[in-house]
């Protein structure tokens, strides 16, 4: 069973890769350099694959920093800092990339599609996330039918599925689950802010902080 992963080097991705390796699967990876602000992520994402063991790692060149549209392709605008749980899902946050994670999936299902694979991994979650409206379940069931009209395999009946491990799942859940899988949490990385140390004040920074500590654990990547 083939499938190909979106890895971001993360922690949920990361976690996601090693969800799908755990379910029997011949795993591909597949990250995006858009030109970030937070491009050290992309160490990660080869660090993961290559702790992973994937059949292959691809990383896509492309430039969203062209139109921007969020603090996280244009360093014009400020970064969200110091906010709680609560004022992280009120609105959805200028790190929202408009339509990031469609154009994610359809890169996705293009690769997914030349190698015949089952399945899509995306480690979308709707429950301890920022607000962001293509991490919800609806966005990933229309997401889906896309998947089925709009290629070959799906109009033949063998449609690639997407497959969302973590999508009701808190941050604390996400944590114990790749400790189980053995998710080499020092590798991994999740801010926002583009340097090489991660900041520990952005939304990204402050809900990975937030499940360590509530679970009693220490993160092992260090901080600024």
């Amino acid at each position: 069973m083939k499938a190909v992963i979106l890895l971001s080097g993360g922690l949920d991705s990361s976690t996601v890769l090693y969800q799908a390796k755990a379910d029997g699967c011949e795993c591909y990876a597949i990250s995006f350099d858009y030109k970030q602000r937070h491009r050290r992520e992309l160490e990660s994402a080869r660090a993961i694959a290559f702790s992973a063991g994937v059949k292959a790692h691809q990383i896509v060149n492309f430039d969203l920093t062209l139109w921007g549209g969020s603090a996280l392709t244009d360093n014009e605008m400020e970064l969200p800092i110091d906010r709680n749980l609560a004022e992280m899902s009120q609105n959805i946050p200028i790190t929202y990339v408009p339509a990031r994670n469609t154009i994610f999936l359809s890169f996705a299902l293009a690769y997914a599609e030349t190698l015949e694979a089952d399945r899509i991994y995306i480690g979308v979650n709707a429950l301890d996330y920022s607000g962001y409206p293509d991490c919800r379940l609806d966005y990933i069931q229309a997401m889906q039918e896309v998947f089925r009209l709009g290629t070959k395999q799906g109009r033949e009946g063998e449609p690639i599925n997407i497959v969302t491990p973590l999508i009701e799942l808190k941050k604390t859940e996400i944590i114990q689950l790749g400790n189980k899988l053995g998710v080499p949490w020092e590798q991994t990385w999740s801010c926002y802010a583009g340097g090489e140390t991660a900041c520990g004040v952005c939304d990204s920074c402050r809900l990975r902080l937030a499940a360590f500590e509530e679970l009693g654990l220490q993160d092992p990547v260090p901080y600024a």
